[in-house]
């Protein structure tokens, strides 16, 4: 084919192309598009990304058009800790922690229901920190081939954990960095440590993972191109995560002043969860069945998890919003807000902990986290102010758009309609 019969045929596909794009505009009475107020928002999204955002934008003619004029329009919201592929039906005789062994297949089927249920609590990304078998790899990849229906995911295959059989520092070293090369081949987007003891009704916080094994794990994961996620329950195990250069922090209670301050110097995410143990709490006894005395350790593990991030928050520490939902915790995933507008952020500061903070940890901070021409179109619809009582955003998620398409929707009477 000569130079202009092939410049021809590609024109040609292009406009054919062009003339099949996606067109939506969607109209807010307002729209926070993550830094601003937009009175009268207009956004036209094409295909799955945003074209353009403006206070009372035209509408090309024959758009289809989603009349959200009653609502408060936000970015897709952020949970950095999940764990989606922990699912429990609630069947008689079972808890979450025992229920028969399923076949990779069934989990990540399953898994689906747990994505939508945190859809429809506006989270449409979640970075979900441990999963077995590579069951959250491959909800991943279902999910971005547009065979499944879930929320953008960010994942991290198995966690890793210290090595108690492994005496010599040296030979444990090159297992963290074996195993860390092993799940970012695995299909990896971050690196998990379980840094300390704890999880569940376990409070305990104790280090297993040293200062060396996080630094040969951070320096290789980063070498890869990968960022690396620190669980520690307690405060050695932060220690050394801080000085190893963990990209996020997970959990970190009683941190003292030196460790925050080297927490804030370095600008590492801090995810604290306090709600999760409080999540907990509410399912110690009817689902959970733990042992006596948990709720009293949780209880008491939560208010210096509190005290921990409030005092990071007031030090100058970059929060984020993590749920670390588990089983029938997916749809409770934005209830940490509540606790950052206690410790003293506005609503606004704290909304942002959900969306452009968390997008800018991912890496993510020029497509996901705003509704901005160039990004991602996932856009979620509240009924209410969420910069007036970040409630709002927790309780009265209404309607969910994500990659263009409108994956949740309880407008009822904001229908739809072509101009």
């Amino acid at each position: 084919m000569c130079g202009s019969a092939k410049f021809l045929s590609m024109l040609y596909l292009a406009v054919c192309l062009n003339a099949t794009a996606a067109i939506k505009a969607i109209k807010f009475g307002k729209l926070w598009d993550g830094h601003r107020v937009i009175a009268n928002a207009v956004v036209i999204v094409e295909d799955d990304k945003i074209r353009s955002v403006a206070a009372n934008g035209a509408i090309p003619a024959g758009v289809e058009t989603i009349d959200l004029s009653r609502y408060t329009g936000i970015p897709g919201m952020i949970d950095m800790h999940t764990h989606v592929t922990y699912y429990w039906g609630g069947e008689p005789g079972t808890t979450p922690r025992r229920q028969a062994p399923r076949h990779v297949a069934v989990t990540v089927v399953l898994s689906q229901k747990n994505g939508m249920k945190a859809l429809e609590a506006g989270a449409t990304t979640l970075r979900d920190l441990n999963a077995q078998g590579g069951a959250d790899v491959d909800l991943r990849d279902l999910i971005n081939m547009g065979e499944l229906v879930g929320p953008r995911l960010f994942v991290s295959t198995g966690g890793l954990h210290g090595l108690p059989k492994i005496p010599d520092m040296n030979d444990k070293v090159a297992e963290q960095i074996k195993q860390t090369k092993a799940v970012i081949a695995a299909g990896a987007d971050w690196v998990k440590v379980f840094g300390s003891s704890g999880g569940f009704d376990n409070v305990t916080g104790d280090q297993t993972v040293s200062y060396e094994e996080m630094k040969a794990i951070v320096d290789t994961a980063h070498a890869e191109g990968h960022k690396v996620a620190i669980h520690s329950y307690g405060p050695a195990g932060a220690r050394d995560a801080i000085r190893a250069g963990c990209d996020t922090l997970e959990h970190a209670t009683d941190m003292d002043d030196a460790t925050i301050a080297e927490l804030v110097r370095k600008k590492i995410f801090y995810v604290p969860t306090i709600d999760h143990n409080q999540y907990y709490v509410e399912n110690a006894n009817e689902v959970y069945k733990f042992p006596a005395g948990a709720k009293e350790n949780l209880n008491d593990y939560i208010r210096r998890n509190y005290a921990t991030a409030q005092k990071a928050y007031k030090a100058g520490a970059r929060m984020l919003v993590g749920s670390d939902a588990v089983y029938n915790g997916f749809g409770l995933n934005m209830r940490e807000l509540t606790w950052f507008v206690k410790m003293g952020m506005t609503p606004e500061q704290a909304m942002q902990t959900a969306t452009v903070l968390p997008a800018e940890a991912l890496g993510m901070e020029k497509s996901l986290g705003s509704v901005a021409p160039g990004y991602f179109a996932d856009i979620v619809a509240v009924q209410g102010d969420p910069l007036a009582d970040v409630q709002v955003a927790i309780k009265n998620v209404r309607w969910v758009m994500k990659g263009g398409s409108v994956v949740v929707d309880k407008t009822r009477t904001a229908g739809v309609r072509h101009d």
